[in-house]
């Protein structure tokens, strides 16, 4: 049995948050005290975890002492501010935001794929962008068998990566479409109820939004395959809490269809969902709540002989997001790699 840590929670109160003390609850994760932080404008309200009341704090300078981890999913603004501070009362970060996710001395990790770069931490982890984590535990599996040469995804977001605001805005729209009223878009920049559009993050030089590009180079540094050609396009789609990935891998050879779905049948954190006799395959109703990634429609690539298609599904804010965050802090447990900081990582 693993020596209980003391835990605190940066964004407690959004749904990633929200996700994590349920996580934290339902895993049995060895806890000896449970901090819960947020704004000013959440301060006090009470959540209850493993039947204990437990009041939410304002986040101050002494916030982080006498504590070992912190999980953050406040957004990269507030993970700037308060690093430092984190760092240099000794405890460790995981952080779910884009913050720290490409800085030179910072592991980015998905624990399926590169759980032994962890133990290089110098104070800081970083939790992977949802649709890189989704993708990544689908496809490495096969990469470790054959080489990938070539990646081409579509993503099909749900509401749930722009937060808790963002779901609740797509459930009012479909309400007042269907009563005739006016829809007033806010978190989003359009409607999305009953519609979709690209990926709202800015745009680079070459039409590439941000979302694309962490997934580009986020994938590269996990895989520790800086050449891997990628490209993405990013669809944010009227779904509540589960992302969808249209996948086609290019490899040096034909990939044979039985060995792909055998491998991926046996990958951990992949579950293999095909009924082709009924059309049936991953859906993001069945992937909401759940901690596997949903893989299906494996298929030869009629127009490559080395290439392999395939559909996914993954709960955002679980596997995309909590969940891999609490896998991060299981392992470092696990391998007692939880420990005071040697140095911390510049802020660019």
């Amino acid at each position: 049995m693993s020596k209980p840590i003391r835990v605190a929670i940066l964004g407690a109160t959004g749904a990633v948050g929200t996700e994590l003390i349920q996580l934290l609850e339902s895993r049995n994760f060895p806890i000896a005290q449970l901090k819960l932080l947020a704004s000013n404008r959440s301060a006090g309200k009470i959540i209850e975890f493993k039947g204990e009341k437990l009041s939410i704090e304002p986040v101050t300078e002494s916030s982080f002492q006498d504590v070992d981890l912190v999980l953050a999913s406040a957004g990269g603004s507030t993970s700037q501010t308060w690093a430092k501070t984190i760092v240099e009362a000794g405890a460790v970060m995981v952080d779910n935001s884009s913050a720290f996710r490409m800085e030179s001395g910072v592991p980015l990790i998905v624990p399926e794929i590169n759980p032994e770069a962890a133990a290089n931490h110098r104070g800081i982890i970083a939790n992977p962008n949802c649709t890189t984590i989704l993708m990544g535990v689908a496809i490495y599996p096969l990469h470790r068998v054959q080489p990938i040469k070539r990646i081409v995804v579509s993503t099909y977001q749900s509401a749930s990566g722009a937060g808790a605001r963002a779901m609740e805005e797509v459930k009012v729209q479909c309400q007042a479409i269907l009563t005739g009223e006016p829809v007033k878009p806010e978190i989003f920049p359009y409607p999305l109820a009953f519609n979709l559009f690209p990926h709202n993050s800015s745009l680079n030089s070459q039409g590439y939004c941000t979302e694309e590009m962490k997934m580009v180079k986020e994938t590269r540094k996990i895989f520790n395959e800086p050449e891997l050609r990628i490209t993405a396009t990013c669809v944010r789609v009227p779904v509540l809490r589960a992302h969808s990935e249209a996948i086609n891998l290019e490899f040096d050879k034909p990939f044979d269809l039985a060995t792909a779905r055998e491998v991926l049948n046996k990958a951990p954190g992949v579950k293999l969902v095909e009924d082709w006799e009924n059309n049936y395959f991953p859906m993001p109703i069945d992937a909401s709540g759940k901690d596997e990634v949903l893989v299906g429609r494996i298929r030869q690539d009629i127009s490559h002989a080395n290439g392999l298609e395939l559909w996914l599904c993954g709960d955002q804010i679980r596997k995309g997001a909590a969940l891999n965050a609490i896998q991060i802090a299981e392992l470092l447990i696990e391998k007692n790699w939880l420990k005071s900081a040697q140095s911390v990582v510049k802020v660019s």
